[in-house]
């Protein structure tokens, strides 16, 4: 069996996302706006018409994977390997305060995907835990996947799929609440990935 098409769908907006401040791995659910933006974009996402749907285990992803049961009828498998990127001693903290305890940090981590931040992992870290999932999925699914997860988690795993050398890994931007990211098979006869859309959403 092999996939075909591999659908990444970034959680709605939470209060972390909304006054800047870091989560990785802590547990926050949506807030109003990220209910509103599942709701609208379950429907769209929902057309892709998956054959296996996994979620992240954080709140904040798998509610928004629920919003996508709510209109399909299919409910998502939770897997921690879905989770966004451990940031260790920087998870609550907003960038300014990450910037003050540690100077220069940050923008070496955003400009080195191999670099960890304290107490945290890397964002190749990431990628590899998540390329596990999917190959999991590749040996016993054809069709289409839907992974409900989180936005360093779609940067790192797509830029690992696509097989990019690490330092070309900052040039994908980031994932907006509630878009999606959608790699296709390069062919028949080809197991690699090509990039479909990225950041793709339904317009506001």
């Amino acid at each position: 069996m092999t996939l075909e098409r591999l659908v990444l769908w970034r959680h709605g907006e939470t209060e972390y996302n909304a006054t800047g401040r870091i989560q990785g791995h802590l547990d926050s659910e949506l807030d109003s706006i990220g209910h509103e933006q599942a709701k609208r974009a379950a429907p769209v996402v929902a057309e892709f018409r998956p054959d296996v749907v996994l979620s992240s285990d954080l709140r904040r992803a798998s509610t928004t994977a629920a919003a996508f049961t709510e209109v399909s009828g299919q409910v998502a498998r939770l897997d921690k390997r879905l989770r966004e990127t451990h940031l260790g001693e920087w998870q609550g903290l907003s960038g300014a305060e990450v910037e003050h305890g540690w100077p220069g940090a940050m923008g070496s981590w955003r400009a080195k995907p191999t670099w960890t931040p304290p107490g945290g992992e890397s964002r190749v870290e990431v990628a590899e835990r998540a390329l596990q999932v999917v190959q999991e999925l590749d040996h016993g699914y054809d069709g289409t996947a839907l992974l409900c997860t989180h936005g360093g988690l779609i940067t790192g795993l797509t830029a690992r799929l696509l097989e990019w050398p690490t330092e070309l890994w900052p040039g994908l931007g980031g994932i907006g609440n509630c878009h999606w990211t959608v790699l296709t098979r390069r062919g028949r006869d080809i197991r690699g990935w090509r990039l479909l859309t990225y950041n793709g959403g339904v317009p506001e």
